[in-house]
């Protein structure tokens, strides 16, 4: 299995960014994935989840300003981030069960 994210980076609160990953090693279609974030002092935690068949659930701190994505036929998730907020700091990983890529850093300056 093999997890690469992009598109992290540094914006201002009420700003937006666009988080990608490509994933090869499994069939991708076959899985529900997820993006997780690891912020300074805190465990890791579960922003968004999508199924096999493009449901999706998010945590109640991203409701409404995150939306997850997946493109099957290139083998693409995506984590749309809109209205950022100074706690959406962190590293975030795109995710397949307990199995991550290296994360991308997300940081939001008041």
């Amino acid at each position: 299995v093999h997890l690469v994210e992009s598109g992290g980076g540094l914006v201002q609160a009420g700003g937006s960014l666009r988080l990608s990953c490509t994933a090869s090693g499994f069939v991708f279609s076959q899985n529900g994935l997820k993006w997780a974030r690891q912020s300074p002092g805190k465990l890791l935690e579960r922003v968004a989840y999508i199924s096999i068949d493009g449901r999706t659930t998010y945590a109640d701190s991203v409701q409404g300003r995150f939306t997850i994505s997946r493109d099957n036929d290139k083998n693409g998730l995506f984590l749309q981030m809109n209205n950022l907020k100074p706690e959406d700091t962190g590293i975030y990983y795109c995710m397949r069960g307990s199995e991550r890529g290296q994360g991308t850093q997300v940081t939001v300056s008041s």
